[in-house]
């Protein structure tokens, strides 16, 4: 899967902005750009280690299972590591 575009980046700080501006738990001393970068180094990161992460999969899932389902595998995990109400608001429940 490709980097993503510069307007996809921008709009994903976008997101993130918002979202944390709704929060009490606001991210202090962190500008726009900051925020920016982060997503920057974020995507990078993603694009330049998707090769590890497909090769961590069991077999039979790396074979059959579909970027996005992979892309989504990885993202629920983080997710529920971090932010497992934001993941039950996506996936509507956690049972």
């Amino acid at each position: 899967m490709a980097a993503l575009t510069d307007q996809d980046r921008q709009r994903v700080t976008n997101g993130l902005m918002r979202y944390w501006s709704q929060l009490i738990e606001q991210v202090s001393g962190v500008t726009k750009s900051d925020v920016r970068a982060a997503v920057n180094a974020a995507d990078t990161w993603a694009d330049d280690n998707q090769a590890a992460y497909n090769t961590a999969l069991p077999v039979t899932f790396r074979n059959n299972a579909t970027t996005p389902q992979k892309s989504l595998t990885l993202a629920a995990v983080v997710l529920m590591r971090y932010n497992p109400e934001l993941l039950k608001d996506i996936f509507g429940n956690l049972d």
